[in-house]
């Protein structure tokens, strides 16, 4: 990783704890022979006071208020007067549990879990080189969801928000709003020529340094995100269309100055295309900000084929009606007749073991008038139309099929299949899953499913219920794209979880990034500590396995290992 990615890196976590002792308050001491009824008036007197820290000489115990409390009101009421001659430190255990300041916070958190059911909620003493502290345990776990959070709104790279960041803020925008928003498609012209010559280390230090010109051009309102490689996007709100091109043109003027890389000077230029709310008000199919998003990047390439180093808007002629999501409706119900779905399986690796005796079913569709069309499309028009419930019924009998006739065949393999939320909300999928099993005469133990992160679940409740009657049947359950919407570490606990997934996302940079990496091993910790198995997905490269493999995680997904494809073309269970 270049110097330039760590201290950005560095910037982003200023602000943001990464240890104990940094999360961690001043403790307030009392002397061990500190008696017992003047530990109870401060704690009395000063009602927010949780703890004390007890000190005798280099020694430290914390001391509770719950703890004081108890002893005090116990014995039959009692408790004070037996304990009118007690001390602070008859109060304390002789092995009073504390961690040090310089633990990094998943580890912290992978540590309390081991503690007993009784103490695992209690505040923590933390020693560090500057004297005792202590940390709230809700404290720190809600300030591991929020670093969580915060590295999957943000690419990693640059600091900036990422796709998904945008898309939330897109999401939020009414009718109304988009009367002044305009968004801007940015691409570097003789970026790749920069990575081919001069080495990715230079391409990552020209991506950071056109983010911190991308940066003071923009309002505090604006979004500015990088969608990926040398793309990025900006939402700019509250402006007319000449604001929006005199931004745009000041991008353009920026990325013309030279970059500086190792004593070299870097030319490069930018292409950009301005789409604004009047380009859109017909495309219903879309949502608002991908519609924006469409028309920008189509104005882009405009901009790039008349020269790049330019800004550029589509003029209605030129611009094709954006007509596939209508289409994709339409043909739903041939596809149903003619039967054109599949099934692909895409195998997982037992890190340990080397074999692939699991795989994930995913489901593909190829038309004849649209061609292939993918699941990112036509899922979310099933959700909307009702057809879920259909398509995942269709799924859930194929993949038991599949899994009988490996059964069959001597080769026994487990089974993904993935549930949406609306099929949960539904209580649809026990008896399916159920009936499905039976009719193939297939073990429970052979399928698993699999719920994904990213799809909000609105009935939490019910939704818990259904899993839980699918473990108590003896299927295995599965958080599939851990890291990117909805959940947070507590979700792991509440969920009847056997399995979670942590998304591609995280996993692309764990080779160049340490802290990526620090947190996707926190969460193998952590999933471990609560008797979770763990599986990463998205792994492409030979280092990204090894780095897992140490890391003590279970099993890996990825085109490494396998693409998703038909049954037969699997490799065997053991030539992974």
């Amino acid at each position: 990783m270049s110097k330039v990615t760590q201290t950005v890196n560095r910037e982003l976590r200023a602000d943001r704890p990464v240890s104990l002792g940094e999360l961690a308050s001043p403790a307030r001491l009392v002397p061990a022979d500190t008696p017992l009824a003047d530990i109870d008036r401060t704690f009395r007197a000063e009602r927010a006071l949780r703890s004390l820290v007890v000190h005798d000489g280099d020694r430290y115990a914390l001391l509770s208020r719950e703890h004081v409390e108890y002893t005090l009101t116990g014995r039959l009421g009692y408790g004070r007067g037996l304990h009118v001659r007690s001390t602070a430190a008859q109060m304390v255990s002789g092995n009073s549990f504390s961690l040090p300041g310089h633990l990094e916070l998943g580890h912290a958190a992978q540590r309390i879990l081991t503690l007993p059911e009784e103490s695992r909620y209690r505040d923590v003493l933390v020693l560090t080189d500057s004297g005792p502290g202590v940390v709230s345990v809700s404290q720190l776990f809600e300030r591991l969801s929020a670093d969580f959070r915060y590295a999957a709104l943000h690419d990693s790279l640059t600091g900036l928000a990422n796709r998904r960041q945008l898309e939330e803020r897109g999401a939020t925008f009414t009718t109304d709003d988009l009367a002044g928003v305009a968004v801007l498609f940015i691409d570097l012209d003789g970026f790749k020529a920069v990575n081919d010559t001069f080495g990715h280390r230079a391409g990552d230090e020209v991506l950071v340094g056109f983010a911190d010109r991308l940066r003071g051009l923009m309002r505090p309102t604006d979004v500015l995100a990088r969608l990926g490689g040398d793309e990025f996007a900006a939402l700019l709100v509250n402006v007319t269309e000449a604001q929006a091109l005199d931004v745009a043109n000041r991008v353009v003027h920026h990325a013309a100055a030279p970059f500086a890389s190792d004593g070299h000077l870097l030319h490069l230029s930018a292409s950009v295309g301005v789409s604004m709310a009047v380009d859109v008000v017909d495309e219903l199919e879309l949502s608002q900000l991908d519609a924006l998003l469409r028309h920008a990047d189509g104005a882009m390439i405009k901009a790039k084929k008349a020269g790049k180093r330019q800004v550029a808007r589509l003029d209605g002629k030129g611009a094709a009606p954006i007509t596939r999501n209508a289409l994709i409706r339409r043909r739903l119900t041939a596809a149903f007749e003619s039967e054109t779905f599949a099934l692909n399986y895409q195998p997982q690796l037992d890190l340990v073991t080397g074999e692939c005796t699991a795989v994930e079913a995913l489901l593909r569709w190829h038309d004849r008038v649209l061609g292939e069309v993918s699941p990112a499309e036509f899922i979310p028009i099933f959700e909307l139309s009702g057809d879920i419930h259909r398509i995942g019924e269709w799924v859930i009998d194929q993949a038991c099929a599949q899994a009988r006739r490996w059964l069959d065949a001597g080769e026994p393999r487990s089974v993904a299949i993935n549930v949406s939320p609306l099929q949960l909300a539904a209580r649809t999928v026990v008896p399916q899953v159920l009936a499905a099993l039976a009719a193939h005469r297939v073990p429970a133990s052979l399928l698993q499913v699999e719920i994904t992160e990213g799809s909000e679940i609105t009935d939490l409740p019910r939704a818990i219920g259904q899993l839980q009657a699918l473990r108590d049947a003896g299927l295995s359950i599965a958080l599939d794209d851990y890291g990117t919407g909805y959940s947070s570490l507590a979700m792991l606990r509440d969920l009847p979880l056997t399995t979670v997934k942590i998304d591609k996302t995280f996993i692309d940079t764990i080779e160049d990034s340490p802290q990526d990496a620090l947190l996707v091993g926190g969460v193998i910790d952590t999933a471990h500590a609560l008797g979770l198995r763990v599986t990463a997905e998205g792994v492409e490269r030979a280092g990204q396995l090894h780095l897992l493999r140490a890391m003590g995680c279970d099993t890996a997904q990825g085109y490494l290992i396998s693409r998703p494809v038909p049954a037969h073309q699997l490799p065997a269970v053991q030539l992974c």
